[in-house]
């Protein structure tokens, strides 16, 4: 073989091939993200949306 081709040290490889850092930073992000509460004020629109879909008529049937 060439004596000019070195073997490079390889990283544990999960499939990313260069964007595995990037793959590893987002899933970080977005499981901290998961783990937050959800805001209240968040929760009392989605309980008024249930309430206004529960109250309208239904369509089609």
């Amino acid at each position: 073989m060439n004596e000019m081709s070195t073997s490079r040290p390889r990283r544990n490889d999960d499939g990313l091939g260069p964007t595995s850092d990037i793959g590893a930073r987002l899933r970080a992000l977005f499981g901290a993200v998961q783990d937050e509460p959800i805001p209240d004020r968040l929760m009392d629109l989605l309980e008024k949306l249930d309430q206004a879909e529960n109250n309208s008529p239904k369509k089609g049937k």
